[in-house]
């Protein structure tokens, strides 16, 4: 009787339903379409594209080319400094220009050796290990600059360009 009851049971429940895939291909087809139809807009122009105003008057701005800033340029003497002790001495060569406002050539001219002396006493600090580096030329660029503006008085010197640094 066992047996009996067995095949009724099975018979009696139904099959498990199957889920329609039908929600996620219309999922996908939409994605794609708004998809593509997105990238079509932004790559046309249609959105974030350049303003029509701009484009106007982009032909008479790019013939039209801006004069640069008025500069004056000093340059300093190249400048070798003796650096490490005993056997192990090695030697910088340094040369460089600065950038000094118009009108200021001849202040920053008469206080050169000031200058020199600043920069000669401060390469001299620095350890040998901050100038091997590549990315600490940025820092002590900055650091020179500072003591330049300190001694020249604010308002003369802009920027100091290094024209040569060769550590040998």
């Amino acid at each position: 009787m066992a047996d009996d009851a067995t095949p009724d049971t099975e018979g009696t429940e139904e099959a498990p339903k199957k889920k329609s895939r039908l929600g996620l291909l219309i999922g996908l087809v939409l994605a794609l379409g708004f998809g593509g139809g997105g990238f079509f807009a932004v790559y046309s122009g249609l959105i974030l594209g350049p303003d029509p105003a701009a484009d106007a008057g982009h032909g008479a701005a790019e013939s039209a080319v801006e004069a640069l800033a008025p500069v004056s340029f000093v340059a300093l003497e190249p400048l070798v400094v003796s650096i490490g002790t005993g056997s192990t001495a090695r030697h910088l060569r340094f040369r460089a220009e600065l950038e000094v406002n118009p009108g200021a050539e001849a202040d920053v001219t008469k206080l050169t050796p000031r200058v020199m002396d600043v920069l000669n006493s401060y390469l001299r600090a620095v350890a040998v290990s901050d100038l091997e580096d590549p990315s600490a030329l940025v820092s002590l660029r900055a650091q020179m600059l500072r003591r330049i503006q300190l001694v020249t008085g604010e308002g003369r010197v802009r920027d100091l360009l290094i024209m040569e640094f060769v550590l040998s």
